[in-house]
């Protein structure tokens, strides 16, 4: 690129940037469209009938935004499935550009596979969906974001550490009209689009951490949302297909969004 075409892209990005700045003055900050109950309420709403659901299947998109300690922006995006039976049953898939996992859960045993490597690991975790996610995040030091939307109980799994909440109005996501809520917790912000009538189910979230240098940011949309009749049967066992090498948990590569080689800003 010459100097000359160098000086234009750069007065273009500067007027872009000026009429976006016009934009969100003219605009203004967001405001509570509505009080605090009303968006406790629909949180709770969606919550009981998420928690109603014997059967859940949904596609999702994700995106991990985060910036480095060179104080560069990175996004990583990757795609997955779920597919879930209350109260002990669940498989779920992703595909990013540095992994491919699965992780499949018959209400006794946990599989761990990563595809790209052709290996996998398994661990005695006899209960529920609510003690798996507990156990990944505890024990195995492996804890799936947005996971505490598959609870049988989602507010009473996040309500307690809200400090504020506002009702945003509402948005539009993949075409579905959703309420918009925003959450603050000491450590997190998050907001949620939940699907206006008779299914509220969540179309997207945003999670935001407040304790990490470059507040990263991920955000999950859903998508192709099932439920009862509408999910296929799946027997939740781990059919080993490609001759995995089965190895113990700890020796399993890192199966995060975020690779080890980026690294994130530090904790504040």
């Amino acid at each position: 690129m010459n100097r000359a075409t160098q000086k234009s892209f750069a007065r273009a990005a500067i007027a872009a940037s000026a009429v976006a700045l016009v934009l969100s003055i003219g605009l203004g900050a967001p405001v509570a469209l509505a009080d605090e109950a009303e968006a406790k309420a629909l949180f709770k709403g969606m919550s009981d009938y998420l928690g109603a659901q014997k059967t859940i299947a949904f596609d999702y998109d994700t995106n991990l935004e985060f910036v480095t300690t060179d104080q560069q922006k990175l996004a990583l995006a990757s795609s997955g499935a779920v597919t879930l039976s209350r109260p002990d049953k669940i498989r779920a898939t992703r595909t990013g550009g540095f992994a491919e996992v699965e992780m499949v859960f018959d209400g006794k045993t946990l599989t761990l596979h990563r595809k790209d490597d052709n290996l996998f690991a398994q661990a005695e975790a006899p209960g529920s969906i609510d003690n798996l996610i507990d156990t990944l995040r505890d024990k195995y030091h492996r804890p799936v974001p947005g996971a505490d939307l598959l609870t049988s109980n989602v507010y009473e799994q996040l309500m307690p550490l809200v400090v504020d909440t506002k009702d945003l109005g509402s948005g539009v996501i993949g075409g579905v009209e959703c309420n918009h809520i925003a959450f603050r917790t000491e450590e997190v912000d998050w907001q949620i689009w939940i699907a206006v009538g008779d299914r509220p189910y969540p179309c997207r979230l945003t999670i935001t951490s407040k304790l990490v240098a470059g507040f990263p940011q991920y955000t999950a949309q859903i998508s192709a949302w099932k439920a009862g009749g509408e999910v296929a049967a799946d027997d939740f066992s781990f059919k080993n297909q490609t001759d995995a090498k089965k190895v113990e948990p700890s020796d399993l590569p890192n199966m995060d969004e975020l690779p080890d080689e980026f690294t994130p800003g530090a904790v504040k």
